[in-house]
């Protein structure tokens, strides 16, 4: 970070000097907040460049860059608006390192994003965003419409409009799934309580229902994996202790300090030594060791990201049903706290954040297309494409169609609508149904069970009016050590459980952990005068 932060203040006063990043001159109209022109009278069309994630998947004959769906909205925007869109595709897994780089080197595209709100604090302090505050009050009716004044106040930093974040329509994260077969044959209840999961474990683990190589608990080293677990043994504490032992790594809170955590991380050790979860685990960060032993078979019940096994990519459900006959997963809800609540994180009602660096000569550009996309017709066709040809209407709610034109039209929906996580059809039954119509018709009304499930009892990261600069300086690394805090506790012996956490935790706090408490417990006291 400090290398980034470094080769940023070059290049941004190397910019500087240029008269690249200064303010508004005036009021005159077609002036960006960076000083650049984008009236669409102008002759000499405007090339106004954004970012699109590349996850490595485009069919044969197309980018992400160049697609049928990036052509229809040069179409339907750009042509219209005197403008050629370029789209600057970025690595998915490697967003945040390429976009730093971009930053730094003044590369960067018109239309920049990320979900890390860490990220945007770094960039709001180095001078390098421009301020969208009146563009958006000047061109972006639409945009403050559909997002809304709760949403939009994530952009701001100190009261400056930094970034646009889109907004999430469905809040909720996590469901559990277990093999509804194995409980048939066993005879056993679905488990309704985190001391029921462990006895149902058990019974798995002593039965074999998956053969010789039964693994009871589906586990990688990942947060949908331990993050439903662990929330239900977190205790209710005051608010001034929740805001003083949250700690947000990246973009999600950890209750490291909160009353019930070590206790959530011996019981993962019991787990672990007992022989109950996956037990190569600590090598499988992406989860595709646990996708394949569920794809096969071996898994008795594993947490997700809510729908994730019904969807045809991985296609965990559905290759399952073909490897392994009368196979049955069923969404469950099942880990409890003290107070019988199935406590778990939820998400923030903003997702990504959109930023137009401050060296832009096209904010203004930015805004017009963001508040272009801010339509109900237009997200509905980045994300389903055209009616009748890619999806067809269903009680009023878009169902995508199964075709060849279809599948490579929209291989990534959604990643052009950055503006909104989910389209928002007015309800949230709507929005439920609506996310599981793009499913296979089979799974359905499981899915939307899922769905629920990842809504129940979920709760959005406490918010500060301002980021934790202590979080911004030690997150990512704090969250590398969190996760090997997770698995030394996990695999010590259990007569080793109480030193080996206590020595990791110490570990934890001393690499950035006891400033980021400091602060917080500051801030805390600083938001209540």
């Amino acid at each position: 970070m400090k290398a980034f932060k470094k080769r940023a203040v070059s290049a941004l006063a190397a910019l500087t000097a240029f008269g690249l990043l200064a303010g508004c001159t005036g009021n005159s109209e077609g002036t960006t907040a960076a000083g650049g022109s984008t009236t669409s009278s102008s002759k000499t069309p405007i090339t106004l460049k954004v970012e699109v994630f590349d996850r490595g998947n485009s069919p044969s004959g197309v980018t992400v860059s160049n697609n049928p769906m990036t052509q229809w909205i040069q179409q339907s925007f750009g042509d219209p608006n005197n403008m050629k869109l370029e789209f600057t595709p970025v690595p998915r897994t490697q967003e945040v390192e390429k976009l730093n780089v971009m930053m730094a080197s003044g590369d960067a595209p018109d239309i920049v994003f990320t979900y890390d709100a860490n990220v945007v604090f770094n960039y709001v302090q180095q001078g390098g965003l421009a301020d969208l505050g009146k563009l958006i009050d000047q061109h972006g009716p639409n945009l403050k419409s559909y997002l809304g004044e709760a949403t939009l106040k994530y952009g701001q930093f100190d009261g400056v409009q930094y970034a646009i974040p889109a907004r999430r329509v469905y809040l909720g994260k996590y469901s559990s799934m277990i093999r509804k077969d194995w409980l048939d044959k066993l005879g056993l209840p679905v488990p309704q309580t985190t001391d029921e999961v462990y006895k149902t474990l058990k019974a798995f683990k002593e039965k074999k229902p998956g053969g010789d190589q039964t693994i009871p608990l589906g586990f990688f080293l990942g947060a949908a994996s331990y993050e439903p677990l662990v929330w239900s043994f977190i205790k209710n504490t005051s608010e001034e202790e929740k805001y003083g032992s949250m700690m947000m790594l990246g973009s999600r809170e950890y209750p490291v300090l909160m009353p019930g955590h070590k206790d959530a991380f011996r019981f993962l050790n019991k787990l672990y030594n007992e022989g109950l979860v996956s037990p190569d685990f600590a090598l499988d960060k992406d989860k595709k060791k646990m996708w394949q032993d569920i794809m096969t078979g071996k898994v008795g019940m594993y947490a997700e990201d809510a729908g994730d096994s019904y969807k045809t990519t991985p296609g965990v459900y559905p290759i399952l049903e073909k490897n392994v006959q009368g196979a049955k997963l069923q969404p469950i809800d099942p880990y409890t706290n003290e107070e019988g609540k199935h406590a778990k994180p939820g998400y923030q009602p903003a997702g990504m954040f959109i930023m137009v660096p401050k060296f832009s000569k096209n904010a203004e550009a930015a805004v017009k297309y963001l508040n272009w996309m801010a339509q109900k017709d237009v997200l509905t066709r980045l994300v389903y494409g055209e009616e009748g040809k890619n999806h067809k209407l269903v009680d009023g709610l878009p169902v995508l169609m199964d075709n060849d034109e279809t599948k490579n039209l929209l291989y990534n929906p959604g990643d052009n609508a950055i503006i909104s996580n989910d389209i928002d059809f007015g309800s949230e039954d709507k929005n439920l149904k609506a996310k599981s119509l793009v499913l296979p018709e089979n799974y359905r009304a499981d899915a939307m069970v899922s769905y629920k499930n990842g809504l129940t009892d979920g709760a959005a990261p406490l918010r500060f009016p301002r980021p934790i600069q202590a979080e911004v300086k030690n997150g990512k690394a704090l969250l590398d050590k969190y996760e090997q805090m997770l698995v030394k506790s996990m695999m010590a012996k259990p007569d080793s459980f109480d030193k080996t956490y206590d020595d990791a935790l110490k570990d934890f706090m001393s690499s950035g952990g006891d400033a980021i408490q400091k602060e917080r417990q500051e801030a805390y006291k600083s938001m209540k005068k």
